[in-house]
């Protein structure tokens, strides 16, 4: 045998066994294939693999503290709590007025629901040190990083804001919750309806009532008494004491306190009516007001069966409205995404086969042959989904798209296989009835002939592979299902092509016209005669194949680390979100007025056909924006111009908007980036120190920097700045004066100015607020603030004035933190140029331009850290990988020279893989870089094939002349291979086609760098490794 296997017995006991049982391999053969089909319609089915980082979010309310303050008394003590625990990676805080957001990130090895219990204990143990007035902080629900799937809005012509958003929350929401996989529906939009007691603060000093006794009383008339049971004549009555507000004249008739023998009731001090709450969001929907809801979906959930589900929701909603709301559904919807995503794989695998079945059909020009062959295909595929479902895979562009590019490798081995038994039942035809063997001799010999190239090539390829399965992160999550879908599916090729194929081969191909004429067609045996001429020639010119080779080598290389680097393309998600930033301290109001200029600029484009706008904050909602804030979820239908030409216009005609930045990003995508530095852009440059100020300072020099680097677009500098506060100075000693606490005076201020919950309201299955508050006009003015009346056990009335010192100051509005130190942060995203360069020429200028004070770093997060770990890591094991391929050659060969012969196919497949690379804008992104592992794999089959058969000829067939068995050799394995070779590549086609098209952005620049190596080493790898082999191979070196 020219090839040893590791244990070669075990590969032929394996054919021989198929072949003495035809009807059970036939029979495994359908029911596999019947059950892959079935099964695939089953699989989850999704647009990613689960990216979702093991992050836990707490949000913690502060009823309206200043950021300095939230920050010392909540964020501080949670992250100090929260770093100790195991397998924390970063801790992210960002405090603001009244609201404190910590983000904690383990380790990509932690599971979410550990993550989340760590989270749960150290909170229990953070609760002590915490305000004890305040609500305890929550953990936001586990939600995938897919994010909102959907995104849908409440909209009525004629309902009152308080009307809608009570319909979103207590009907709309419930329902949405309800449905099996929703992790979090967020509403922002509308007006939050309350009951409100508006205090008279004359009638509260004519009664000498303050206003903690209004509280108090009011806390405690809203409540049932369960009082126990009651038996009479054996039956069992149920004691219940009734006493909870029900209408607003049930809490008009509170007693607050007997004055003179009589009650004074809580009418008496005040107006009781309902209203609306403080409104800190707006929505809306195509430039109308409206309540808008994301919906979030829980990890590892299947997006489409979800939609599909919430569809059926919305249609049995729509009858239970109240007449003139209706649900617009057809905003954003991943689904749409997914949908056109696997419908283009799917056609790019279908239109893969149809292009292997005429490659296959064309050489061996027999359609049992060729059906033979092919068989190999849908067995193999099933075989593959069929293990992906035993381990938990969904079905996603990602593990598709592995299929796809391993398409044409899967019918390798068959094609082989199938070559090799009819040249060998060729021969045995042309020899006399006496001397020939039984067909399944024939069949069983030509198989275990190739057994060892084919069992080796197909190791070397999935060793390749390896190093995917180590990538950690973001790209070790959407790339590794990749490399495994590949890997199974070559695997089953593998066993398909030793154990049906013959068996089908024995069946079907000795009837066969084209092997019963006992020759082969014409244009084949053509296409050998011009390819030994031409080889008989160059084997003398040995050292100018190999210096044309270097040559074309040497060009490949300095291309390749001349090329730009990015970490993944760029999505075509179909749809765009736009982020837009006004100054802080910006009112909710005027906020609201310039998104909508933003809204109305979107809705101009003829390709925008949907938007939904939430400025503000939703209430519990972890990824907080503050009121100058807005994100605008962008549905998009592409027309004339192109994405890159829209984004151009819309960049243009935000530029002309003055007073905001408008950053355009992707969901997904941008979500991506959030999930990687905390930052919704490409580019995260974060600045650490400890004053605000300097930070801000140093934030602004960066911001100049970037900006004026090429290929930086839409640079912002994280909103900090000072906001105007009003400063309520409590004077102790006019308090003590006066007989009152500093608590009585904190509540009747707040009272006063925010209005205070005092109990809840219930109205059937919905709860509103009971607020106690002041007449609004106590805020009208900084003089009126001054001057609000504030009255004293003894029915005093005193000016505000007199009990505290209130002025005007400016404060900061934000407070960023990371691993317990403050931050600033510049995003930029990157257009018309790859992420690396522009990274370093940002980080190059910043360190010659911007001195840093002692104690203060920068620090540079987002994609190109991802890419610059990726690429490290394949670096490093591609080199162990080498080795290991080196490893497998030689114990096939057991010869140094042989392998590293067949070794130089590697370097032969870069040439075109580099220009394959430069065809999709020669970006070295962690794509193309899977499209040279893959590469070499495939191209070391072709010499593997080719030396094993050329030392099969010396060692078995004795030929003596080293010169003719390198040329029969080579031309007895010209079909073969380039038939593999064809097979291979043009599978890929309809995948390199489809570059840009949504689903394929990942794949299509693999299939290209694969196409074009693949050209290029089969070309070489036909002139060059025979000419090389004849002059330094181990077997003609002895001849």
């Amino acid at each position: 045998m020219a090839m040893r296997t590791e244990n070669p017995s075990v590969v032929a006991s394996l054919i021989r066994w198929s072949l003495d049982n035809r009807l059970f391999v036939f029979v495994a053969a359908l029911l596999l294939m019947a059950w892959g089909a079935w099964q695939t319609t089953r699989m989850p089915v999704d647009v990613f693999p689960d990216l979702t980082a093991p992050a836990v979010t707490v949000v913690a309310e502060a009823h309206g503290m200043s950021p300095t303050e939230v920050e010392s008394l909540i964020t501080f003590p949670i992250e100090t709590a929260l770093n100790g625990s195991p397998g924390v990676r970063r801790v992210r805080s960002s405090t603001t007025v009244g609201l404190a957001v910590i983000t904690v990130e383990f380790g990509w090895g932690v599971e979410v629901r550990e993550a989340r219990q760590i989270v749960a204990e150290k909170l229990q143990l953070a609760r002590s040190s915490l305000p004890p007035d305040l609500p305890p902080p929550q953990m936001a629900p586990a939600a995938s990083v897919m994010g909102e799937i959907m995104f849908v809005a409440l909209t009525s012509d004629r309902a009152s804001g308080s009307d809608l958003k009570t319909t979103a929350d207590w009907v709309v929401r419930r329902r949405l919750l309800a449905v099996p996989g929703v992790a979090e529906v967020m509403t922002i939009g509308g007006d939050e309806k309350q009951y409100q007691v508006t205090l008279n603060p004359e009638r509260l000093s004519t009664y000498g009532i303050t206003v903690d006794q209004v509280l108090k009383a009011l806390r405690e008339s809203n409540q049932n008494a369960p009082a126990g049971f009651y038996q009479e004549g054996g039956q069992e009555y149920l004691i219940q004491g009734l006493g909870r507000l029900q209408k607003p004249e049930d809490i008009g008739e509170a007693v607050v306190a007997m004055v003179g023998n009589q009650p004074v009731l809580v009418r008496h001090l005040g107006a009781v009516g309902i209203g609306v709450g403080v409104v800190r969001g707006t929505g809306a929907h195509n430039g109308k007001p409206s309540v808008v809801f994301a919906i979030q979906k829980q990890p590892g959930v299947n997006t489409l069966e979800l939609t599909r589900r919430l569809d059926d929701t919305f249609a049995s909603l729509k009858t239970s409205l109240p007449a003139g709301m209706k649900i617009e559904t057809k905003i954003f919807r991943q689904s749409d995404f997914i949908e056109r995503a696997l419908d283009n794989l799917m056609s790019a695998l279908r239109d893969g086969v149809i292009l292997v079945v005429a490659i296959v059909f064309a050489f061996l020009l027999s359609w049992r042959a060729t059906a033979v062959t092919l068989v190999a295909l849908p067995l193999s595929l099933m075989v593959a989904i069929l293990i992906l479902h035993a381990l938990g895979a969904s079905l996603n562009t990602m593990t598709l798209g592995g299929l796809a590019i391993a398409l044409g490798a899967l019918v390798d081995d068959a094609i082989i296989v199938v070559e090799n038994i009819m040249r060998r039942l060729r021969q045995s035809l042309s020899l006399p009835e006496s001397a020939r063997l039984p067909v399944r001799r024939v069949v069983f010999e030509a198989t275990r002939e190739i057994q060892g190239s084919i069992v080796f090539a197909t190791l070397i390829i999935m060793l390749v592979f390896v190093p995917i399965f180590f990538l950690t992160g973001v790209e070790g999550r959407l790339l590794a299902p990749l490399g495994f879908a590949y890997v199974v599916a070559l695997s089953a090729s593998l066993l398909v092509a030793i154990t049906v194929t013959p068996v089908l081969a024995e069946r079907f191909l000795l009837k066969d016209p084209t092997v019963l004429v006992h020759r082969e067609p014409r244009l084949i045996v053509q296409m050998k005669a011009w390819y030994e001429g031409a080889l008989s020639r160059l084997l003398e010119r040995w050292q100018l194949v190999a210096g044309v080779s270097g040559v074309a080598l040497l060009l490949a290389l300095v291309a390749l680390f001349g090329a730009g680097r990015t970490f993944l393309p760029d999505f075509n998600e179909g749809s765009l979100t736009v982020n837009v930033t006004t100054l802080p301290g910006t009112s909710l109001a005027e906020s609201n007025r310039m998104a909508q200029r933003v809204e109305a600029i979107l809705l101009a484009q003829p390709e925008v056909v949907a938007t939904a706008r939430r400025t503000g904050r939703a209430p519990a909602d972890p990824h907080a924006q503050e009121i100058y804030a807005s994100e605008i979820e962008t549905t998009l239908v592409m027309k004339d111009r192109d994405k890159t030409e829209l984004l151009a216009a819309l960049r243009a005609d935000f530029s002309t908007l003055s007073g905001m930045s408008v950053v355009i990003g992707q969901p997904i995508s941008h979500r991506i980036d959030h999930m990687l530095s905390g930052t919704r852009a490409n580019i995260a440059i974060k600045l650490f120190g400890e004053d605000l100020y300097e930070l801000r300072k140093l934030g602004e020099k960066v911001k100049g920097i970037a900006a004026g680097v090429p290929g930086a677009v839409d640079v912002a500098l994280e909103q900090q700045a000072d906001i105007p506060f009003i400063t309520i100075k409590f004077r102790r000693d006019a308090i003590a004066q006066y007989g009152l606490s500093i608590r009585e005076v904190a509540d009747a201020v707040e009272t006063a100015f925010a209005g205070t919950e005092v109990s809840k309201i219930l109205e059937g299955q919905a709860t509103f607020d009971l607020v106690v508050r002041f007449d609004p006009v106590v805020r009208d003015s900084f003089e009126a603030m001054q001057s609000t009346q504030i009255t004293t056990a003894s029915g005093a009335r005193l000016p505000l004035s007199a009990l505290a010192e209130v002025s005007r100051d400016r404060g900061p509005n934000l407070v960023s933190r990371e691993n317990v130190q403050r931050k600033i942060v510049v995003m930029a995203n990157v257009a018309d140029r790859d992420l690396s360069s522009v990274v370093e020429d940002i980080r190059a200028q910043v360190e010659r331009d911007v001195k840093l004070p002692t104690g203060y770093y920068i620090e540079y997060g987002g994609q190109f850290e991802s890419a610059r770990e990726a690429t490290q890591t394949l670096a490093a094991l591609g080199s162990l990988v080498m080795a290991g391929i080196f490893m497998l050659l030689y114990l096939a060969f057991r010869s140094t020279r042989d392998a590293l012969v067949v070794m130089l196919n590697l370097p032969l497949a870069l040439i075109g893989g580099v220009v394959g690379m430069y065809v999709v804008g020669g970006m070295l992104s962690v794509a193309t870089l899977i499209g040279f592992i893959t590469l070499f794999g495939i191209a070391t089959r072709n010499g593997v094939m080719l030396i094993s058969h050329i030392r099969h000829l010396i060692e078995v067939e004795r030929i003596e002349d080293a010169r003719t068995a390198v040329i029969r050799g080579a031309s007895e394995r010209l079909v073969p291979i380039l038939m593999t070779a064809l097979a291979a590549g043009l599978a890929l086609v309809p995948l390199a086609l489809a570059a840009g098209e949504p689903g394929s952005e990942i794949q299509a620049p693999m299939a290209v760098v694969i196409l074009f190596g693949l050209l290029s080493s089969t070309a070489l790898n036909m002139f060059v490794v025979p000419s090389l082999y004849l002059r330094f191979g181990e077997m003609t070196k002895e001849r």
